[in-house]
């Protein structure tokens, strides 16, 4: 009967994982984008048929504790350590064809802050900072391998959301030696002050790669942005630096030197290309061994990669603190010591690099970022091209950073999402103008080949623009609240003040900026900066009706 045959094939495939020991070490490559990771299975096989080892994959260590071959299927049952001292439990699946170990990773089943955990097997759930296993990312890093969850990109990162199957070669017949126990975490002393670089005297303004592409960044496609940021005109709106975020790394050398993957075959050509637009390049690292997506860090190596990015010609770093939580311990001067390092280096290396450092706001970076060398810190997780993101973010969680802010080191609440489709043109308009009050860096996030009008007259406005990179260098305050509607006030160079009337709400609402709230006096000169209209002297007050989730921005002269 039908339902009782089985092809040959079947029989041959069952027969073989029935028969032949798993025993000894299984790797592959852990991405489906690239060659710069490597999953790692080893196994030991009993006289019982029991299997035990480990699974080393991109962003998680987990211990197989019992596995057991069933009708061909081969069933891994591990763990890992999970939040505050409890043990996450795990369940490999694996068959075996033509001598290959065919892995399919365990799902994410939920989400840490922002936009959950990153890679082959990055734990359910993972909490800010420690990647509840494994390497520990950053919060809101999405996932690369299309996890549930996985954001933007084509085809989705990694080419599908479905369950994930690697292909592992047997490179050892040899009963694997047990996992070393993870040392213990590396204290520092605070650090002395890093020199100031002189740079990034009004916010870093230019693009980045992470928001919409995530792993699938190349080198073709840093060219073709770098290609669309002068076509439209961003460059000479101010849009310089063209930022690769992770997932470039590839190993390292025999030397300890760090190596790009297949998708970045001559990083120092490319840098040679964009410089030859007339911007600058830039890249990402880690203070762990790891990246948040999994790849090689700079811990041990930071001198070695300052030096290396200085050769290359690399313009801007992105510093993420990820697995630095798994060698670190959690203080504020281990921290700033790990970040100091990098910073010295840089310094050290003879090229001029913005550093930008991405530890989400923790420790009070504020208090010590410019003093390791930091242009500019985030004060946030990730962002999220939504709504409820982005109003958290920038209206919620900025307000008493401003003391922080100045001429060579920013606030940043995170890169733009303006363009990448989740939110409204009148909810992008918001983002840009309260980032603009921020005095936050500018780093675009969409895709610069096929932009709507809309989105580039929004992320062009020179007068916006120009209130952000204002040379007074002041981070604009919230000035005035009631309820849903918000005036926030930035003072500028020229005397005058630019001033935002925020609508939180989901109605349309009048909003009332006073000059007593603004700090000012008198009968004033307005201009809308978004309908690039003067709207003549006013005393004492504007109102404005101003549209749900959105803003009318105006100057206010001196």
């Amino acid at each position: 009967m039908k339902w009782l045959t089985l092809s040959t094939a079947a029989f041959a495939c069952i027969a073989a994982a029935n028969a032949q020991s798993l025993t000894g070490r299984w790797t592959g490559n852990g991405s489906t984008a690239d060659d710069g990771l490597e999953i790692v299975v080893a196994l030991n096989q009993g006289a019982d048929g029991k299997i035990t080892g480990y699974v080393v994959a991109p962003r998680s260590q987990d211990t197989i504790v019992d596995g057991r071959i069933e009708g061909g299927k081969i069933t891994l049952e591990a763990e890992r350590p999970g939040r505050d001292g409890a043990t996450q439990k795990v369940t490999y699946t694996a068959v075996l064809e033509d001598g290959k170990l065919k892995l399919t990773m365990p799902m994410s089943g939920g989400r840490g802050p922002g936009r959950g955990p990153v890679g082959p097997g990055a734990a359910p759930g993972a909490a800010p900072g420690q990647g509840g296993a494994g390497m520990g990312a950053g919060p809101g890093r999405g996932p690369l391998t299309g996890a549930p969850g996985a954001g933007p990109g084509p085809g989705g990162p990694g080419g599908g959301r479905g369950p994930q199957v690697f292909e592992l070669a047997r490179v050892s017949t040899e009963v694997p030696k047990p996992l070393p126990p993870r040392p213990a975490p590396v204290s520092l002393p605070m650090p002395g002050p890093v020199k100031a670089n002189g740079l990034a005297k009004t916010p870093p303004m230019g693009w980045n790669s992470w928001n919409k592409f995530r792993n699938q960044v190349s080198d073709k496609m840093v060219r073709e942005m770098a290609d669309g940021i002068v076509k439209s005109g961003m460059r000479d709106a101010g849009y310089v630096y063209v930022n690769i975020d992770d997932t470039w790394e590839g190993h390292r050398d025999a030397n300890g030197n760090i190596t790009t993957n297949n998708k970045f075959p001559d990083m120092k050509a490319l840098a040679a290309y964009v410089h030859g637009k007339g911007l600058k390049l830039g890249i990402y690292s880690s203070p762990g061994p790891k990246t948040c997506a999994g790849y090689e860090g700079s811990y041990q190596h930071e001198e070695q990669d300052a030096n290396t990015y200085a050769a290359w010609g690399i313009d801007y770093l992105k510093y993420d603190w990820c697995s630095a939580a798994q060698v670190y311990d959690g203080t504020q001067a281990t921290m700033a010591a790990a970040y100091a390092k990098m910073g010295q280096a840089l310094l050290d290396s003879g090229r001029k690099i913005v550093y930008s450092l991405c530890q989400y706001g923790r420790l009070d970076v504020g208090d010590w970022g410019g003093k390791v060398g930091g242009n500019l810190w985030r004060t946030t997780g990730d962002i999220g091209d939504r709504w409820l993101s982005m109003n958290d973010i920038g209206f919620n969680q900025q307000p008493g950073r401003e003391q922080y802010a100045g001429p060579g080191h920013w606030n940043d609440p995170d890169m733009l999402e303006i363009g990448n489709g989740g939110m409204t043109d009148i909810e992008y308009q918001t983002h840009m103008s309260l980032w603009s009050l921020l005095a936050a860096p500018l780093l675009a996030g969409n895709d610069l080949r096929d932009m709507k009008p809309g989105i580039a007259a929004i992320l062009m406005n020179k007068e916006v623009i120009a209130v952000d990179q204002d040379k007074l260098g002041k981070q604009g305050v919230r000035v005035a609240k009631d309820g849903d509607l918000e005036v926030w006030s930035k003072p500028l160079a020229d005397g005058g003040r630019a001033v935002g009337l925020f609508n939180r709400g989901d109605g349309v609402a009048k909003v009332t900026a006073t000059w007593s709230d603004a700090g000012i006096t008198g009968t004033h000169k307005i201009r809308d900066l978004w309908k690039h209209e003067d709207l003549g002297n006013m005393v004492g007050a504007y109102t404005a009706e101003v549209p749900s989730h959105g803003v009318v921005m105006i100057k206010i002269a001196k």
